[in-house]
């Protein structure tokens, strides 16, 4: 986002967001150089200030996203009763086939939504195929630079294609189908990092609060070489690393028969886990892993709606929080959980710990659900004084209008904004002081030529891609059948709502 922060600003007669608060705290905000300097009653306006009437306004800590995939946003609705793997099987029709500027209309049609949604930061995991390019990376971390967001970018990395991760299920397809996924094999794992290297080396973004950071995908994806290669580059140049770990019963079975122990102990085993790794979704991982994780200072991104799309299956909050691991929530990618809408993504995390047992004590209370999603979600990001409406800490402001229905009527801030709040309430979003949302419209993007140039987009690469869809539209039988059979293999915990995979 561009450093253009309009000096003193200060916001008048908010109701302010508190979490020990019922109803939150009437006060006003004083904003100097995009960092909040002091909040309080009565405030006196500096000369020169920009004065916000924030009269019959919530205001709330911007909400940031702690797992999505701005490549996705081309891909949304194109799939149904599809699990994580045939997903993935999916992922060369529904994002094959992308120019330069595709990559970056994708990306942009994921941060208007955010931002509109009151999300002010987010952990982009993003894709390019075969292998992450200067180009590509520069047109995302531009998107959120002229959206005005903040964002931490990682090129989505392996050296082992989907076919190959999986045991026996190339063989399991037709021999015609085997030379088909064939081609889909990955280039050698030391040039990717090698392009990853030349990313961050070139990396001109960081005085946008746009970070770099690295993905190896899926533990199952990347050999141990590769992996450990990421670990190298993340840990020389300072940045987080961020995996897709345990995040449905396949990839925690195969992992288990694979290395002998779970897929934390394993990445624990390469010297992964640290306080600047972050695993996301986490079903699968165990009390052990839990533990493991809050003693290395690591974090986990909960993915509540794609856990549940996906058919992967509950995330326990509650223990993890119980055993000390930050959490933080995300949305996943708009091709596998829809939306980009944060507050959505909190009221799912709620819901997903209140079926998991009778005890209301075991469920994830709306304090912890909100945290999570700001100053949980910001320090899994890495990112320092943000998430939080305080003195010291970043102007990343969400305003609410309390007449709209999701506040009629107002009976307890936090727990509406968890329970209630839709995004339809978002009145303004205000990112280092300056506003990006201004009475609903979104200042930074034409939304109207987004919309044409989505569409346009969307034509165009159907008839690009028809190939891959056909070819998908042959391996999804095969898929779709061969990866539950590896879910039905026992494992030491079950995060089905059924008790046994029928």
């Amino acid at each position: 986002m561009a450093k253009n922060y309009p000096g003193y600003v200060l916001i008048r007669d908010a109701l302010i967001s508190d979490a020990g608060s019922r109803r939150g705290v009437k006060g006003d905000i004083l904003i100097k150089d995009g960092i909040i300097a002091e909040m309080g009653l009565d405030l006196a306006a500096p000369d020169g200030a920009n004065i916000v009437d924030a009269s019959g306004m919530l205001v709330h800590a911007g909400l940031v996203n702690a797992h999505t995939h701005g490549h996705g946003g081309l891909g949304r609705g194109q799939g149904d009763r599809w699990t994580l793997e045939v997903l993935l099987a999916a992922a060369p029709w529904i994002s094959g086939s992308r120019s330069l500027q595709d990559k970056k209309l994708t990306t942009q049609i994921c941060a208007a939504e955010m931002v509109l949604k009151g999300c002010t930061a987010a952990y982009d995991l993003y894709y390019e195929y075969p292998a992450p390019s200067i180009d590509g990376m520069d047109a995302v971390a531009e998107t959120y630079a002229e959206v005005g967001m903040r964002a931490v970018i990682a090129p989505m990395v392996a050296d082992h294609s989907f076919y190959e991760a999986i045991p026996g299920l190339r063989d399991a397809l037709p021999e015609d189908l085997q030379h088909q996924v064939d081609r889909l094999r990955l280039g050698p794992g030391d040039r990717t990092i090698s392009a990853i290297g030349s990313i961050l080396e070139r990396w001109k973004w960081s005085s946008h609060d746009i970070r770099p950071a690295v993905a190896p995908t899926i533990p199952i994806h990347c050999s141990d070489s590769f992996m450990c290669g990421c670990a190298k580059l993340a840990r020389d140049h300072g940045i987080p690393l961020q995996s897709h770990v345990g995040e449905s019963k396949v990839q925690a079975v195969v992992g288990k028969e694979r290395y002998g122990k779970t897929l934390i102990a394993h990445l624990d085993e390469l010297g992964l886990i640290n306080e600047q790794f972050s695993a996301a979704h986490a079903v699968w991982l165990d009390d052990d892993d839990f533990r493991l994780m809050a003693d290395r200072g690591a974090s986990l991104a909960h993915n509540a709606g794609s856990n549940m799309r996906l058919g992967n299956g509950l995330f326990r909050m509650r223990r993890a929080l119980d055993l000390g691991v930050n959490v933080g929530i995300g949305t996943d990618g708009a091709n596998c959980s829809d939306n980009q809408n944060m507050y959505e993504a909190m009221r799912y995390a709620s819901m997903a710990s209140k079926v998991q047992g009778p005890d209301p004590r075991k469920w994830a209370a709306v304090e912890e659900i909100y945290y999570a999603a700001t100053a949980g979600s910001a320090r899994a990001l890495g990112l320092s004084h943000t998430g939080v409406l305080a003195p010291g800490y970043k102007a990343d402001i969400v305003f609410l209008d309390l007449g709209a229905i999701n506040w009629i009527p107002h009976n307890w801030s936090v727990n509406q904004l968890v329970h209630t709040e839709d995004a339809t309430s978002v009145r303004h979003v205000m990112i280092g002081g300056s506003f990006v949302v201004r009475d609903g419209r979104l200042l930074t993007l034409d939304m109207a030529r987004l919309a044409r140039e989505a569409e346009a987009a969307r034509g165009r690469l159907e008839i690009l891609n028809a190939e891959w869809r056909g070819l998908f539209e042959r391996l999804e039988p095969v898929v779709a059948s061969f990866c539950p059979g590896l879910a039905a293999r026992p494992y030491q915990i079950n995060r089905y709502l059924c008790d046994e995979v029928e």
